[in-house]
């Protein structure tokens, strides 16, 4: 069975060696399927039980994270949201307010291309463990546009609520909450003293101090060869990675490649990008415009990233060109182009 989301940042295989590393620090990993992505932890130590101690906490803060803002577990806040749709505000937690506003600031940022109420499209395009490899009726999705709109999200943060004031509306984090998730582990593990480590899940990676000795270097999957050799190579240092790509949850039907990235004005996967890179200082700004610059496309796209500080980025094209932003330039290393194909 194909895997449900595709890994799109590879730890590159040119790991730090013993070098001059003492001999009692050494890298400790354990990895975990965690909201719907391999989860995967690795860091340097020289206390190895209390490292494996501290990623079990990770694990941990990843579920309960889950709890609140997935679709799928019963009783979460996005689950309560959606059924309280156009009825009431819904008192939810501090973090998942947090998140909202976040959602709506990317909102903002991309014209309303990044949009969480693209969940009333969801059990139209099924691409999650549900997924059918079916292409939805065009009736059926433009029944729906009405409600796919992020001004019908309103946060009171003085209340501690938040409403979704279109009874059809649904929000769906997909794209922003395994960001905030990374950020949260990536605290933890620094106050657990921890200061050179990796936290990965599915496309969004973080990576704080040295792999070892060595600087981290990460690896921009192919986005028509995911499983083989990354295309580019970029060392990071204390920031994070995100990449969004047409190759991670898709089928190809009639000659025609159908993804879960839902340009919100159309209803339809978005075209004229393949995969979208974001190097940021925060996973979850990063998991947000990786998915915003996508449906932006290359033009706006680039722009948008040009205008943020502190965000860099590196997009493929449909024509499978390579577009590097101004700040990654002499930074970023080319392995090979990008494998053609549609």
């Amino acid at each position: 069975m194909r895997r449900l989301v595709v890994i799109a940042l590879l730890a590159c295989a040119a790991c730090a060696g013993t070098g001059s590393e003492p001999a009692s620090r050494r890298a400790v990993e354990r990895s975990r399927l965690a909201m719907g992505s391999s989860l995967r932890v690795s860091a340097w130590t020289t206390d190895e039980a209390a490292t494996v101690a501290v990623i079990e906490q990770v694990f941990r803060e990843f579920e309960r994270l889950e709890s609140l803002m997935s679709v799928w577990k019963p009783g979460s806040d996005v689950i309560r949201l959606n059924e309280a749709a156009g009825r009431a505000p819904v008192a939810v937690s501090g973090e998942t307010l947090t998140v909202l506003e976040a959602a709506a600031q990317a909102s903002e940022w991309t014209g309303g291309k990044f949009d969480i109420t693209f969940g009333a499209l969801a059990d139209l395009w099924k691409f999650d463990h549900d997924q059918d490899n079916l292409v939805p009726d065009r009736r059926a999705i433009d029944a729906r546009l009405p409600f796919v709109d992020y001004r019908l999200v309103q946060v009171d943060r003085a209340a501690g609520t938040a409403f979704v004031s279109n009874a059809g509306a649904r929000i769906h984090l997909g794209g922003i909450g395994k960001g905030y998730a990374v950020d949260r582990a990536a605290t933890l593990l620094r106050e657990h003293g921890l200061s050179d480590f990796l936290i990965q899940s599915g496309g969004d990676l973080y990576v704080a101090g040295k792999n070892g000795h060595l600087p981290w270097t990460l690896g921009i999957a192919d986005p028509r060869s995911a499983a083989g050799p990354a295309f580019a190579t970029l060392e990071v240092s204390d920031g994070t990675v995100s990449t969004s790509g047409d190759y991670e949850r898709f089928f190809i039907k009639d000659g025609v490649r159908y993804h879960h990235l839902l340009d919100p004005d159309s209803g339809q996967p978005a075209i004229g990008t393949r995969s979208v890179t974001i190097v940021a200082d925060q996973a979850m700004v990063a998991d947000v415009l990786s998915t915003g610059v996508f449906l932006l496309g290359p033009a706006q796209g680039m722009a948008l990233i040009e205008r943020l500080p502190q965000v860099e980025g590196v997009i493929v094209t449909a024509k499978n060109q390579v577009l590097v932003s101004s700040g990654l330039k002499g930074r970023l290393t080319m392995v090979a182009p990008p494998t053609d194909g549609r």
